[in-house]
């Protein structure tokens, strides 16, 4: 989803690869495909491969059952990509992120 950015390198994802258990909840929730899963050695694990498309909703974190993904939502701006979806959209959105 490269439309849909903010500021790059910014985002609070982080991904333990090695508490992962690549269950897939993460690559499954995430609305911009930041994240998949992937056969290794070891099994299957998560990997990031769209960091910058992180908008930060946390979808990722609250649907993992190992905690290991974390991210702090509202630092990478999603509340600033959502109002400007709503505003293209006609919807007024009183909205201010990343001043």
């Amino acid at each position: 989803m490269k439309d849909f950015r903010y500021f790059d390198g910014v985002a609070t994802l982080k991904l333990d690869g090695e508490t992962c258990i690549g269950c897939g909840n993460c690559a499954e929730v995430c609305p911009h495909g930041v994240l998949v899963v992937e056969s290794v050695e070891s099994g299957k694990k998560a990997r990031i491969v769209d960091f910058d498309g992180c908008m930060e909703c946390g979808a990722c974190m609250t649907n993992c059952p190992v905690e290991a993904v974390t991210v702090t939502p509202g630092v990478g701006c999603a509340a600033y990509i959502i109002a400007s979806w709503l505003n293209r959209a006609g919807i007024r959105s009183s909205s201010a992120c990343c001043g």
